[in-house]
């Protein structure tokens, strides 16, 4: 009998083995875990240096993988969904998406970024919902800050997340929380990073800083930001030639006349908006569309991803992947970009209509890009100081945490010539 049940034995594994040979991890509404997914499309690529398609606008934007047991054991142990199928159905939908009759493509991803925030040694746990939904997904990643950027590391990288930011040295203009201990810390930690390169302000030292990143996107980084580090960048940029921090601030007056000398030639994603020198004013600029302007309440603020081609645009397809279209608003101390003030050249990916603002912009720069992400914490509407940080355990399918996922994967994508 055991004669028997041998050869059964192996001919059922060669035919599983056969027939089996694909694994499909679907994005749409069947997947239980939408973050961990993009962990695991990490890990195989980081652990195994095996090529994924990225089916792009296929099933909310799916993976698919060669089939071993070892990613099949993960995904179990991670609670992710997936389907195994036979090599015939993996050529099916590859055909399927390829059709120059679909909005679908195929992309390949290849290797797993490495993947650098940029953050204070003295950032707070509330801080960041990049570094809570990667930690979540289980993507490492490597803190950077003011030090190594000066120290010309960050061409080690294929990718880089400004963190919750101010990079006007201003300190967030949470003048009024002073006398907390978090801001005294990162008050103390920037003035001595600033004094070991011989600057006399943070401002200054800032100014190197978003001068060092943009050379980093230059020569072919990916520069991703959120919240108030997209306009503080862009605001750095423009005030290399004057003062916008008052004396509370840095120990001397502004230049009263800073928004004559603002140069916009030198920012990346946003041109004729003006500065607020006003100390006690949290805003910077007014780049970011204010409560009062946007005419939006919790109830009724959502936006709306653009569809590109995936054929045509598969950059901007790769950022917008979601199994939602309509993703609700969240706030943050820079929560949306007027759209009046947005360069040309730069792609808007999602937008409220209604309040015509844009959320979520890229554009290539140099041989890299860079992607803005308006707002703070995708599942946390109004995000207070001091608050607990969100449990991403509860949220295992936000559509607002996938976008910024989306990044972390792009540049593991072999890219094709964009035709637009």
């Amino acid at each position: 009998m055991k004669r028997l049940l041998l050869p059964l034995i192996l001919i059922l594994a060669l035919t599983t083995r056969t027939l089996a040979s694909k694994i499909l991890i679907p994005m749409d509404e069947n997947q239980k875990n939408h973050l961990k997914a993009y962990g695991i499309a990490y890990w195989v690529l980081r652990q195994y240096d095996t090529e994924i398609d990225w089916l792009l606008n296929y099933r909310g934007g799916s993976f698919m993988m060669p089939h071993n047991q070892r990613f099949v054991n993960e995904m179990v142990i991670r609670g992710v969904s997936y389907e195994v199928i036979s090599d015939a159905q993996g050529n099916q939908i590859i055909a399927e998406v390829s059709s120059p009759d679909a909005n679908m493509d195929a992309v390949k991803l290849q290797k797993a970024p490495k993947v650098a925030v940029y953050s204070p040694k003295t950032k707070q746990p509330w801080d960041d919902a990049v570094t809570l939904v990667m930690t979540y997904a289980e993507i490492p990643y490597e803190t950077v800050f003011d030090e190594e950027v000066m120290d010309g590391k960050l061409a080690q990288y294929d990718w880089l997340h400004l963190h919750h930011e101010d990079f006007t040295g201003q300190y967030g203009k949470f003048f009024q929380f002073r006398d907390q201990p978090w801001y005294q810390a990162q008050k103390r930690e920037a003035e001595l990073i600033a004094k070991k390169y011989g600057l006399n302000k943070v401002s200054e030292l800032k100014r190197n800083v978003v001068n060092k990143i943009r050379d980093y996107c230059l020569g072919g980084g990916y520069m991703f930001a959120m919240c108030n580090a997209t306009d503080t960048y862009d605001i750095a940029l423009a005030t290399q030639n004057t003062d916008i921090a008052e004396s509370i601030y840095d120990g001397d007056a502004a230049d009263p006349a800073a928004n004559s000398k603002l140069d916009y030639s030198q920012t990346l994603a946003f041109r004729n908006f003006q500065v607020y020198i006003n100390p006690y004013q949290i805003e910077f600029s007014n780049i970011d569309n204010q409560p009062e302007e946007r005419g939006l309440i919790e109830q009724n603020d959502y936006f709306t991803l653009f569809q590109f081609s995936a054929k045509w645009d598969p950059i901007p397809t790769m950022l917008t992947q979601n199994h939602m279209n309509i993703i609700k608003g969240f706030m943050g101390q820079t929560t949306a970009f007027k759209k009046g003030l947005i360069k040309p050249e730069v792609v808007v990916l999602a937008e409220n209509r209604a309040a015509n603002e844009a959320r979520y912009i890229h554009a290539p720069y140099g041989k890299g890009f860079f992607t803005f992400y308006g707002g703070h914490d995708p599942e946390d509407y109004r995000h207070e100081i001091n608050e607990e940080p969100t449990d991403l355990n509860l949220h295992p399918n936000s559509a607002g945490y996938r976008l910024i996922l989306n990044n972390i994967l792009f540049p593991a994508a072999k890219k094709k010539k964009q035709k637009t």
